[in-house]
C-alpha cells in the first residue's frame, strides 16, 4: 500500500464492514478532515510569534495556515476581540492522508517515551483530538530555525456516529492507541 487513501479504500472499509455489520458501503465512517492548531499567547504582544508559527504550520502541512483571532475580549487574558491569538489549518482530500501518514509513520515514532495516544480523547460524536507537546517531532521543521518550542492541537474528524466507530476507524489507519 502506497496511500492511506489506497488502504482506506481496499483493506479499511471491507473490515469496518464486517466488524460493525454494516449493509452499504456508504455506512463505513471515513476522514472527512484534520485540522491542525497552534494556540500563540504571546501573539498579541508581537508579530514575530505569529509568523513563526504560521512558517512552522505550513512546512509541516504544505498548505497554507490561516491566523486565528480573538472573538472576544477577556481581561484576564489581557486579549482584545480581534487580536491573533493562534494560527490553524485545516486538510482535506490527498493533503489529509498524507499527513496523516506521516504523523503515523514518522513524527509519532519520534517522541520520546512514546506509548501510545489516549484512547478517551474522542468526543462522543466520532471527532479525535490528539494533543503535541512540541512541533520537533515533525522531521520538516529545523530545530535551528524554531524561535520557541509549542505544542499543537491536531483534530480528526471523522463521519462516524459514535466513539468506537471512530477509533476502529484510526486503528485501522495505524493510529498506535495505548493499551
Amino acid at each position: 500500500m502506497s496511500t492511506f487513501k489506497e488502504k482506506y479504500n481496499k483493506e479499511i472499509i471491507p473490515a469496518l464492514m464486517n466488524e460493525f455489520h454494516y449493509e452499504n458501503v456508504m455506512q463505513v465512517p471515513k476522514l472527512e478532515k484534520i485540522v491542525l492548531n497552534i494556540g500563540v499567547g504571546e501573539g498579541h504582544n508581537d508579530e514575530k510569534f505569529i509568523e513563526a508559527a504560521l512558517k512552522d504550520l505550513e512546512t509541516i502541512t504544505g498548505q497554507k495556515a490561516v491566523v486565528t483571532k480573538a472573538r472576544k475580549s477577556i481581561a484576564g487574558f489581557k486579549i482584545r476581540e480581534g487580536q491573533p491569538i493562534g494560527v490553524k489549518v485545516t486538510l482535506r482530500g490527498e493533503k489529509m492522508y498524507v499527513f496523516f501518514e506521516k504523523l503515523v509513520r514518522v513524527a509519532l515514532p519520534r517522541v520520546r517515551d512514546f506509548r501510545g495516544v489516549s484512547k478517551t480523547s474522542f468526543d462522543g460524536h466520532g471527532n479525535y483530538t490528539l494533543g503535541i507537546k512540541e512541533q520537533l517531532i515533525f522531521p520538516e521543521i529545523e530545530y535551528d530555525n524554531i524561535l520557541k518550542i509549542r505544542g499543537m492541537d491536531i483534530v480528526f474528524v471523522t463521519t462516524a456516529h459514535t466513539n468506537d466507530e471512530a477509533k476502529a476507524l484510526l486503528a485501522n489507519f495505524g493510529m498506535p492507541f495505548r493499551g
